[in-house]
């Protein structure tokens, strides 16, 4: 229950993120997360169809660790420029990116002409990601920073449900081309509903003083670029032959070490207290969930002999859990402390995941893993939206974007180090043979949502104001 308060002191009350001068940008934005959502789940379905077709087996990697690498590229650009000249012509250029690249992903005749098309979509979608942060900052009061984090969760569920069903479904009846060129449209039409915010934002931005202004950070677009090729060294350090592999990776991951610093507030790499903690709990937390994601389908098929329809159902489970627990954070912001629910979310992680660890290495019935990762999902959604919004809270105006992108930043990194991690581990227990790799794999996952946890102490405990003032532009 929200704190009570006495009726000469009772707080105004909070509007709809889909009231009448919200409505149009709430749209336009989750319209832009439900198609990225959707783009992203459905070329996961159809990309071995894509690879069989353009004889592209040796870069099928390739296809997901590129545009994963570029996108960090793509957030730091994007929360500079944000920054330096508003969120406006970001977003712009973000779309027409993510546009390009999935006609060229479309129209392509060869595997490498594809993967340029996902390169140059994960730029655009890495710049996409960060810049619509920074509206929401200059759109909505910070009092309503957790509904619309929520619902930007939320937007993540129809996909996971019909996602992979439809793309399945367009391969059949038409091409796997459609996949990708079916969205452009639909992609143009969400910017079509955002443009009353964006007019909005863009009006606000010119009467901004100049003083406010934060300094291109060039470098850090070089330190971008050394933090994706240390990302993708990582991802491809598993294919390396004996003590290559360990060597390879324990380079890779000091590289990566040393770009992100630039790249992070500081202190992140350390848990630092304050907003460096929270960007070091989110690269954990997306660690341990993403890399444990990616094997649980593999367990479940391989080992369980399970269909791909049931072993996607822990992936759904997880999906709705996630967005339900988004929205009952958004709702009931004020019940649990920042503290509290990074606490809360880790410790649901964790859970989920040492119940799949337990399904591998004791043969437990494979319910127990499906049901565990619903778990995982409810863990996921009570923390990410409220880290989202404590960054925006500690954020000045000119920081916003820097701050936003480096969040991002610690997600995907965290996750893509994770994963290569776990392919590492993965590849060197393979010898044992039988689920000891699904339970090492898991083991490590479930370590670092330890880290999560023992961090999530230093987070502060403060809940956010829920009669906080718009300190920027609100939707004509």
């Amino acid at each position: 229950m929200p704190h009570s308060t006495s009726p000469t002191q009772a707080q105004p009350r909070q509007p709809s993120i889909f009231a009448k001068e919200y409505v149009w940008v709430t749209v336009g934005i989750l319209a832009l997360i439900f198609l990225a959502a959707f783009e992203a789940l459905a070329v996961t379905t159809v990309m071995p169809t894509i690879s069989a077709a353009l004889n592209g087996a040796s870069l099928y990697a390739l296809a997901f660790s590129g545009p994963l690498a570029v996108g960090v590229v793509g957030m730091v650009a994007a929360g500079n420029w944000a920054d330096r000249s508003g969120p406006v012509p970001v977003v712009i250029t973000a779309v027409a990116l993510f546009v390009v690249g999935l006609v060229i992903a479309g129209t392509a005749a060869s595997m490498p002409a594809l993967i340029v098309g996902r390169l140059v979509h994960g730029l655009g979608g890495g710049a996409l990601s960060v810049s619509l942060y920074v509206v929401v900052a200059r759109v909505y009061p910070q009092r309503m920073h957790p509904a619309i984090f929520g619902a930007f969760a939320g937007a993540w569920v129809i996909p996971s449900l019909i996602g992979p069903f439809i793309a399945g479904v367009v391969v059949e009846l038409t091409s796997w081309r459609w996949v990708f060129l079916g969205v452009v449209v639909l992609v143009l039409a969400a910017l079509v509903m955002l443009r009353p915010g964006l007019v909005s934002v863009a009006k606000a931005e010119r009467e901004r003083p100049a003083t406010v202004r934060a300094p291109w950070r060039l470098s850090r677009t070089l330190w971008s670029l050394g933090a994706a090729a240390a990302v993708l060294c990582a991802s491809l350090a598993a294919q390396l032959p004996g003590a290559l592999l360990w060597a390879g990776t324990g380079l890779a991951f000091v590289l990566a070490g040393v770009a992100l610093r630039p790249l992070l507030p500081a202190g992140t790499l350390s848990g630092r207290r304050g907003l460096p903690v929270v960007m070091s709990i989110r690269g954990l937390v997306s660690g341990a969930f993403l890399s444990t994601e990616v094997y649980l389908p593999a367990l479940l098929t391989g080992e369980y002999r399970l269909s791909p329809v049931l072993a996607g159902l822990a992936l759904t489970c997880a999906g709705i859990t996630w967005a339900t627990a988004s929205w009952l954070q958004g709702r009931y912001a004020t019940v649990l402390s920042d503290q509290g629910s990074m606490r809360l979310g880790s410790a649901l992680l964790l859970v989920a995941i040492v119940a799949s660890a337990l399904t591998a290495a004791c043969g437990l019935p494979a319910a127990l893993a499906i049901g565990g990762w619903a778990v995982a999902g409810a863990g996921m959604g009570t923390l990410v939206p409220r880290q989202s919004g404590r960054v925006l809270r500690l954020s000045a105006p000119d920081q916003q974007g820097f701050n936003s992108s480096a969040l991002l930043i610690a997600d995907s990194i965290g996750a893509a180090l994770a994963l290569a991690a776990t392919a590492v581990v993965f590849v060197a227990v393979t010898p044992l043979g039988g689920t000891a790799t699904y339970t090492a794999s898991f083991t490590l996952s479930a370590l670092l949502a330890i880290g999560g946890l023992l961090l999530a102490g230093r987070v502060g405990r403060d809940t956010p104001a829920l009669d906080a003032p718009a300190t920027e532009a609100t939707p004509a």
